[in-house]
């Protein structure tokens, strides 16, 4: 029975949205293999310790999961939503405790458990959604009232504070533009959302101001590499910043420091801007191969790079159409869905997904600070693959029920 039922769902899956999919996970394992695989000592490791060959792991560990996920009705997912959501909020009080969440490049994101780390806030992200969505599935004339539309604040604010305490600076921002959308799709008074991102900019603005601009003893207290990677992107000079009262030996020092700080970012833009029309051919980019690009990030990161250095504008292009077959289709998803508890996890969903494609294409090209984001489907790592593709099992959930009554 259950086994005819799933085959019944499964023909009313969207299979243009699913071959976009399957696309990209095909074009992330050849790139993976190609920007781990440009080194002698990478062909010493065994077969299955290779990095692609994990990807390939995770991906059917993914597909796997998100086929769980789409035969359950998303209406029974949703009434353990907050279940999910405090779950995850623990694991996100976890991970920042000494001994208990692993430190790497300076940062308390990983949980080791058996030998495998897990991210927690690329599972916090979907179970904000799922909670936001079943929160804001009330009435309209409820989301009028002042105090529902704080509580739904609240829901993005507390794992927004926590991510932001690992630090993931990036993994924290991409929360606030999947509520917001939610709220605003929801139906929630547009002046409350206006107000409350006018809030947040005139914050924002001055967070920046301060960062850049303030005395030493005015400054927000922050991680140094978060400092330098603002004072990259704003420009904004080593010496000037850190050099008051310095001699010109220590003013010098500082600009080369500030010129390896901005190493990462301009490689990749470089490798962008190299590939040309067409690309100089698989595993020939010599910003890959050569080292140029970080031997930690050109497979997670920066992987974008490799792939528009290596295939060129033709293939950027590809990769982009393939994400925009995704947003629209997962519109179109939104706007058929039978309900608007549907209609909002569709719309969180690819609010999340493009939020993440924006923000590291954009640290790629340079027009976004460098924060660790993920590019969806493409980066490697096992916790943004299962996040990833749980959250097209959520959209494909709607879909395969929008008729379901």
């Amino acid at each position: 029975m259950v086994t005819s039922l799933y085959q019944e769902r499964q023909s009313r899956i969207d299979g243009v949205q699913m071959v976009a999919i399957l696309l990209l996970m095909l074009i992330s394992v050849a790139f993976v293999y190609s920007a781990t695989m440009n080194s002698e000592s990478a062909g010493s490791v065994a077969w299955y310790k290779q990095s692609y060959f994990r990807q390939i792991v995770w991906f059917a560990l993914g597909i796997g999961t998100a086929g769980v996920v789409c035969i359950v009705d998303y209406h029974t997912l949703t009434r353990w939503a907050f279940v999910a959501y405090w779950l995850t909020i623990i694991t996100l009080i976890a991970v920042i405790i000494p001994h208990v969440g692993s430190m790497r490049y300076g940062a308390r994101r990983w949980i080791e458990l058996a030998g495998f780390q897990f991210q927690p806030s690329e599972f916090a992200k979907l179970a904000f959604i799922l909670a936001q969505a079943h929160f804001l599935s009330r009435p309209v004339d409820e989301l009028r009232q002042l105090h529902v539309f704080w509580k739904s604040i609240g829901l993005i604010v507390l794992p927004f504070l926590l991510i932001m305490k690992e630090p993931d600076l990036g993994s924290a921002l991409v929360l606030l533009p999947t509520g917001l959308v939610m709220l605003y799709a929801a139906g929630t008074p547009r002046r409350y959302i206006l107000q409350f991102v006018g809030i947040a900019g005139v914050l924002a603005m001055i967070f920046v101001a301060d960062v850049l601009y303030a005395p030493p003893k005015w400054r927000i207290p922050m991680q140094d590499y978060q400092k330098k990677r603002l004072l990259v992107y704003f420009g904004r000079d080593y010496a000037d910043y850190f050099g008051s009262g310095a001699s010109q030996a220590e003013r010098q020092k500082l600009r080369e420091q500030q010129f390896n700080d901005s190493h990462n970012v301009r490689q990749a833009l470089i490798a962008v801007g190299s590939g040309g029309l067409t690309g100089k051919g698989w595993r020939q980019g010599q910003q890959n191969a050569l080292g140029f690009l970080p031997s930690a990030g050109k497979h997670n990161d920066f992987i974008f790079s490799v792939i528009a250095e290596e295939k060129g504008f033709f293939g950027s292009v590809v990769v982009l159409t393939l994400y925009s077959v995704i947003l629209f289709t997962g519109i179109r998803i939104a706007g058929q869905a039978r309900d608007r508890l549907g209609k909002l996890l569709a719309v969180g969903v690819i609010t999340l997904i493009f939020s993440h494609v924006f923000i590291n294409i954009g640290m790629n090209i340079r027009i976004m600070p460098v924060t660790g984001v993920p590019l969806p489907l493409l980066s490697y790592g096992g916790s943004s693959v299962l996040g990833s593709l749980i959250a097209m099992g959520l959209l494909q959930n709607v879909y395969i029920y929008r008729k379901a009554y």
